[in-house]
């Protein structure tokens, strides 16, 4: 005795619902049951929007394939689709996912009237000198002193950070947020970061220890240094 699979499984979410499609089917087949499985589970027109989420598994939609889903779902009542997820994404993406996590190791001094920019977390060993400056996507670290201007979190990830074993910047810029040049009574601080503290709006330097409360998700960084 054969039994037919089952493509399409929904389940219920507090926010919303859930599609689970099968990824060894083909797409036309997916269309089918999903319009049978949509009609089936008729939503009331006074009932609130749904939101529905796409499990696509190991299936990749090209843009054509995801708009058809998506006015096949539009053209049942209530239904809204917040998101597709895959676990396959195009060969360049993934490139370009490496490249934004790559760690790259910069053994030099940057000096005054020089731009170092990177993509990714951006290790320099050496300094960075007044009227130098380094950017990079993800987080910067400073084996060295920070002099000059640091730029993190190029692209607007506010989540970046910028270590300095000598903190003593003309200014730090992460994502958006921009801190001048700190004043302190002393010549400068070692082994300080720089943050944003959503909270305040602002940058704040603080304790190099506090990264481990503050962005548990750096121990990333440690993992890569470690395997390379």
């Amino acid at each position: 005795m054969i039994v037919n699979k089952q493509i399409v499984t929904i389940k219920g979410t507090r926010d919303g619902l859930t599609l689970y499609i099968d990824d060894s089917c083909s797409f036309d087949e997916m269309l089918e049951e999903l319009e049978q499985v949509l009609s089936s589970n008729h939503v009331d027109d006074e009932e609130p929007m749904i939101t529905v989420t796409i499990q696509l598994g190991n299936r990749y939609l090209h843009k054509e394939q995801e708009e058809k889903l998506r006015d096949l779902i539009r053209e049942k009542n209530r239904l809204v689709v917040q998101s597709i997820e895959s676990n396959v994404i195009l060969k360049e993406k993934a490139l370009e996912w490496k490249e934004d996590s790559e760690i790259k190791i910069i053994n030099k001094i940057i000096r005054s009237g020089q731009v170092v920019e990177v993509k990714g977390d951006l290790l320099l060993i050496g300094d960075v000198n007044p009227g130098a400056k380094i950017v990079a996507s993800g987080n910067i670290f400073v084996m060295g002193s920070l002099r000059g201007v640091a730029h993190a979190g190029a692209y607007g990830n506010q989540e970046a950070v910028i270590v300095a074993s000598y903190m003593m910047p003309s200014q730090l810029r992460i994502a958006d947020y921009i801190s001048r040049s700190p004043d302190y009574e002393a010549e400068g601080v070692y082994m300080e970061c720089g943050l944003i503290d959503l909270e305040k709006s602002k940058i704040v330097i603080d304790r190099l220890q506090v990264l481990s409360q503050k962005r548990p998700n750096l121990s990333g960084f440690e993992r890569r240094m470690l395997n390379g």
